[in-house]
């Protein structure tokens, strides 16, 4: 795309500003950074920049400003959308709301404070036969300059009865800021975080805007509520389409997990080598778990330290499984021939290297993989020091997977609270894993061809989900991961070749090095774990 003179100088400036503002802030990380990049380290340097320059006040501005003119001007056309306005008389900008739809070729209706009255005398004014879409917005809220045409277009490829965008927040200086780059439909995310009211359009019957009167000035959420419980999908348009004052509230602090009342038994297999240490505080967590029917297998992969193997014995006398998997490290060979013989309905694949931290995890975990639509269940596991080192895993960043929002503290806001919440996932790692038996042998088990030591999890993962059980992030399940300290890393050549071919085979079977995950973003940096615009492109 061509840009004008001004525009480019402009956007040269907006760069420079990024990088100094990154640098003031944060100059130690900055020229680590550097660093990284004058070594040609490039996926490193990548990863610290992406963080780096996203927290710059001045970088959505000018990602902004590269996407300007992206999309065609709308025109008035079919199908016909009609907006209904909540007028929040103080403090909203209903002329300015007005003026922005009309500027779509989309008229406004004002729904005042009698929404009950005001959405009545709506519905008998609007031409039902032309099928309208309609698009509930708050005063002083914006549609940005071709959002209309935008979702005509999706309208034409789509039969969902609502279609929602992305969005951003306008300042008091009248600044954009705080894009929210949204996943795609994800119901257990909106239970607790509403990303859909406010950016919207939807299709609706008269009945059905009637009846959301009766929620008074929630209407509007009322009447999303009331199409997504009877519609099996929603679609996603992947632009910022509206700009906001503010947005409906993440539901926060979260409510307890029911625990399913009848849970089935549970195998825990936990693949070991020597560490004695790791795996005494690893099986006394588990010993310690709240759950009713539990079996422990052990899985010894040649342990040889005289304390490691007094310590397997003394757990046989105690009645805990000790399989021998003798040769070398094959991680996915190792949990199934555990598996094989695991007694459990339910399989928790458990690193030995895992601290439990309270009774009810597994029961939590166990819960939500008896639902019927999910697979592999994953819990939020944290680094000794208190940071979340997974709550879900992401494909496709560093071209291959890696763990949704790590290094974010628990306690912070992080990406819009999502480390927070339960919701659906591409995949979980299998540090910690929950799943039905029946849907891991249903789909073979881990590869243990392609996949010996990486990616398995989320090979599996991933295969799961194309039946139609999908991978379930669930953060009230917390337990730290002292992230292989066990094995160690794959630094020497002979791990570094076998990581190689093992991240070869997941983009020849997956195409991660292309691919979007659907509950990230195309416009969220590829480089980086944490979610940060992508600022490269």
């Amino acid at each position: 795309m061509r840009y004008t003179l001004p525009k480019l100088i402009l956007l040269s400036w907006l760069a420079v500003r990024v990088h100094v503002e990154a640098l003031l802030r944060e100059p130690a990380a900055y020229v680590t950074a550097t660093k990284w990049q004058v070594l040609r380290k490039r996926m490193r340097a990548r990863a610290q920049f992406a963080a780096l320059l996203s927290g710059s006040p001045s970088a959505y501005r000018r990602w902004a400003l590269l996407r300007d003119g992206r999309t065609p001007a709308s025109r008035p056309g079919v199908p016909l959308i009609i907006a209904l306005v909540k007028d929040l008389r103080e403090g909203g900008d209903l002329a300015g709301t007005l003026v922005s739809l009309a500027s779509e070729s989309i008229h406004g209706h004002v729904v005042g404070p009698d929404a009950a009255r005001d959405l009545e005398r709506i519905a008998n004014e609007i031409d039902w036969s032309a099928r309208p879409w309609l698009l509930p917005i708050t005063s002083g809220d914006l549609v940005s300059s071709g959002a209309a045409q935008a979702y005509r277009t999706a309208v034409a490829s789509s039969d969902l009865p609502l279609i929602y965008a992305d969005d951003d927040l306008t300042d008091d200086q009248g600044r954009r800021t705080n894009p929210h780059l949204k996943p795609d439909w994800n119901p257990p995310l909106f239970e607790h975080l509403d990303y859909l009211t406010g950016a919207c359009i939807l299709r609706a019957e008269r009945e059905m805007l009637l009846g959301a009167g009766a929620a008074g000035a929630d209407w509007d959420r009322a009447f999303v509520a009331q199409v997504v419980a009877s519609a099996a999908d929603v679609d996603h348009v992947r632009q910022v389409l509206h700009t906001r004052r503010s947005r409906p509230r993440a539901r926060l602090p979260i409510a307890p997990l029911p625990i399913a009342p009848a849970l089935p038994p549970v195998s825990v297999i936990i693949p070991t080598r020597n560490r004695a240490d790791l795996l005494r505080t690893c099986i006394n967590g588990v010993l310690a778990t709240d759950y009713p029917a539990l079996e422990i297998i052990v899985a010894d992969n040649d342990s040889d330290e005289p304390a490691t193997i007094a310590y397997l014995e003394t757990l046989a006398r105690q009645g805990i499984t000790i399989l021998p998997q003798p040769g070398p490290f094959n991680y996915s060979t190792i949990n199934n021939a555990a598996v094989a013989v695991a007694r459990g309905n339910i399989i928790c694949l458990l690193n030995n290297d895992i601290e439990v931290l309270a009774p009810d995890w597994l029961a939590m975990m166990a819960t939500q993989a008896m639902r019927a639509d999910v697979g592999a269940v994953g819990a939020q596991l944290l680094y000794p020091d208190g940071r979340i080192q997974h709550a879900g895993v992401v494909i496709g960043v560093g071209n291959a997977a890696g763990h949704a929002h790590r290094f974010v503290r628990p306690e912070e806001e992080g990406y819009f609270h999502r480390h927070a919440f339960p919701h659906f996932v591409s995949a979980v790692t299998a540090a910690c894993l929950v799943m039905q038996r029946e849907r891991y042998l249903a789909v073979g088990g881990l590869d243990a061809e392609n996949f010996a030591v990486a990616f398995n999890d989320v090979d599996l993962c991933l295969r799961l989900n194309a039946r139609g059980w999908q991978s379930f992030y669930e953060p009230r399940a917390v337990l730290v991961h002292h992230e292989s300290v066990s094995r160690g890393l794959d630094t020497d050549s002979v791990g570094a070749a076998r990581f190689a071919r093992e991240l070869a085979a997941l983009q020849r079977i997956w195409r991660t090095d292309s691919t979007v995950d659907p509950f990230h973003h195309p416009n969220l940096s590829r480089a980086c774990e944490k979610y940060v615009l992508n600022l490269a492109s």
